[in-house]
């Protein structure tokens, strides 16, 4: 199922997003989204948590990458200058997506010292979240907790500790995924969306979760960071250890979605309101194609290959590319952010539509 020459869809999908994103970029400038409300991107919604702003740059440096247009750079250079002041921002636990969509690309494409020591200092600060009782860098929404969203975020501590020579930091870091590796995810391959531990001992209490059906179900979003995430730490660590669990959760992905390759919010929910998450399958396949490269099995980088461009096949069908939903703002429809809060759900949502360009573009140039 190799795509070479391009899958055509996979073409015009691309060229879809940018007109998209332009349209965005010039309808609200200085905007950055979350989610859609009825498929536009401007509204009052509730935000639950502030960690999208990485991810407009991150289409807009793809947008540049992928065809050398001054105007994507300018944009992509705008939006990430706004969000500088966030590289000291505590509060939150996802400076990598702030970040390494944005800072972490513009300095691979620059080599510029400036640009690297931003990425450092939202390394470093999210390095501060870490708990020495448990071994974890605690969640934003209390100290006693750890989410395996942070596996998507913890590579920009790797990062800055590699980069800083920062062995301290390193170790921070590598725990982290080490207790996360342990306490939130199941021998099945299957992940938990959150952790809670005894502040005063660091003992691992329970599984629970925010956006899941129930704490011992499987979140489909958290199952997708987890099988990105933890690959993408053994590709900066070189420890099996990571490779072995990316890949665990890769296989229990698989082997419980259906064969379009786009799961429900959560596999055990036996009544899912919504038969799509469309965003957890745009992350899915972006995770799988970097497996396709790091896995030290054959078979396995082939199964991982193709099964992304089967998810990439269905996101670019009529049913999930927004192309013919006209005054539709987003790229993919069928996403959902928090269901439980009622937030973005079957909707466009900005990380949906990022992993989803990440992806299309790793296979037009792959």
């Amino acid at each position: 199922m190799r795509v070479n020459p391009p899958h055509p869809a996979f073409v015009a999908a691309f060229d879809f997003a940018a007109r998209q994103v332009r349209s965005l970029v010039e309808t609200y400038p200085n905007y950055f989204p979350m989610y859609t409300v009825n498929g536009r991107w401007h509204h009052a919604g509730e935000a639950w948590t502030n960690w999208c702003e990485g991810f407009l740059g991150g289409e807009l440096w793809l947008l540049y990458q992928h065809t050398g247009d001054i105007y994507w750079r300018e944009k992509a250079e705008h939006a990430s200058r706004l969000i500088e002041p966030r590289q000291t921002d505590c509060s939150v636990h996802d400076l990598g997506f702030l970040f390494w969509p944005t800072w972490k690309r513009w300095y691979d494409l620059t080599g510029d010292p400036a640009r690297l020591q931003v990425v450092i200092t939202a390394g470093k600060t999210m390095g501060n979240r870490f708990k020495e009782m448990g071994s974890y860098l605690r969640s934003f929404v209390a100290e006693d907790s750890l989410f395996i969203d942070i596996m998507m975020n913890v590579g920009i501590v790797i990062y800055a500790a590699q980069q800083s020579g920062d062995a301290d930091l390193l170790g921070k870091a590598l725990a982290h995924c080490l207790t996360t590796r342990r306490c939130l995810v199941r021998g099945d391959g299957s992940t938990a969306h959150e952790g809670l531990f005894d502040l005063e001992t660091g003992e691992f209490l329970r599984q629970s979760t925010h956006q899941g059906y129930r704490s011992d179900s499987s979140w489909a979003r958290g199952q997708a960071w987890a099988l990105y995430g933890f690959g993408t730490v053994y590709q900066m660590t070189g420890d099996p250890r990571f490779l072995h669990t990316a890949e665990a959760c890769a296989a229990f992905y698989i082997e419980n979605t259906p064969a379009c390759g786009v799961p429900p919010n959560d596999w055990r929910d036996p009544q899912p309101p919504n038969p799509y998450e469309s965003s957890a399958a745009a992350i899915a396949a972006s995770g799988l194609l970097n497996l396709a490269e790091l896995s030290t099995d054959a078979m396995h980088r082939k199964l991982y290959r193709d099964y992304a461009l089967i998810i990439l096949e269905t996101l670019t069908s009529p049913e999930f590319l927004a192309a013919g939903s006209p005054g539709w703002e987003g790229i993919l429809k069928h996403g959902s952010y928090h269901p439980r809060k009622g937030l973005g759900v079957d909707e466009s949502v900005m990380w949906g539509d990022y992993f989803f360009l990440e992806a299309l573009s790793k296979v037009l140039h792959g």
